[in-house]
């Protein structure tokens, strides 16, 4: 999966699963520079995947939402990410895509994510 997409699938499932939040706030909960996630925010804005707004409890803030177009965005993304993992494991067994699955989620538990 190309940078871009990766970038703006993890932008887009935060906001699908967190639903509003300020780009501070998705920074920080994707562990991304701030910079970073301001150009991302910026980039779907412009293709129309998402909408932000001045938050009114605090007019100096943003909030980012995913609108329906996001939403068809983050399915063909998810649905490429998912052809793109089935070739990639196509050579195992369902056990030792299982057991792959259990090593790699294990791994992930125990990764300490660096403050942003």
């Amino acid at each position: 999966m190309p940078l871009t997409a990766r970038s703006d699938f993890a932008v887009l499932a935060a906001l699908e699963e967190y639903g509003a939040l300020s780009q501070a706030d998705l920074g920080r909960r994707l562990g991304l520079d701030r910079n970073d996630v301001s150009g991302i925010v910026t980039r779907l804005q412009a293709g129309g995947h998402i909408d932000r707004r001045t938050d009114p409890a605090n007019r100096r803030r943003n909030l980012v939402t995913i609108n329906q177009a996001g939403m068809r965005y983050l399915e063909q993304i998810q649905i490429n990410a998912d052809k793109a993992q089935a070739e990639l494991l196509s050579g195992l067994e369902a056990d030792e895509r299982r057991q792959l699955h259990a090593l790699l989620a294990k791994i992930l538990k125990a990764h300490k994510p660096e403050p942003a």
